[in-house]
């Protein structure tokens, strides 16, 4: 009786783990999806290329900052000017990544954390190959140094440049 009882109780947990840790990787694999499966149509390289024409400044996203892993990185031309920010190449997806300005580079979360309040947000980034982010007028990217993509969900870093 004792035998059988505890048998049932494995087989009885060791579904539910299974079951559980499914539902983990389901959710895990949903939150990496999803931004993939809602972003819009990329622009192509022809719109980008005739987007970064009126750029004043120009930088490189590298996959080989410090706080880029496997996850979280870019890597492409980015071109800054007053009225686009313009990218060509490829970030890793993830949700709610935004653009931001820096007066300082930054490629650290802790760097980011400690500068966001002297950074300006240009606007969202819902493409994961070449993105055109319109700069509103009120900014002035000649004002700043750097450009990040950071993800505003997780306060993870993503990747950044400096232009200046």
């Amino acid at each position: 009786m004792k035998k059988s009882l505890l048998l049932a109780l494995t087989h009885a947990l060791t579904h539910a783990l299974t079951h559980a840790l499914s539902a983990a990787v389901g959710f895990a694999l949903g939150i990496y999806a999803l931004p993939i499966l809602i972003a819009p149509p990329a622009p192509s390289g022809d719109e980008v290329a005739a987007q970064a024409t009126a750029a004043r400044h120009e930088a490189h996203f590298r996959r080989d900052l410090k706080d880029s892993d496997a996850l979280h990185w870019g890597e492409g031309k980015v071109s800054i000017g007053a009225e686009a920010i313009v990218f060509e190449g490829e970030l890793a997806p993830g949700p709610d990544y935004k653009l931001y300005l820096s007066p300082e580079f930054v490629e650290t979360e802790a760097d980011f954390l400690r500068l966001k309040d002297r950074m300006v947000r240009v606007g969202d980034v819902r493409t994961f190959r070449n993105f055109v982010v319109p700069v509103p007028a009120s900014i002035n990217p000649s004002d700043y140094s750097s450009v990040i993509v950071w993800c505003e969900t997780f306060n993870q870093f993503i990747t950044a440049a400096r232009y200046r």
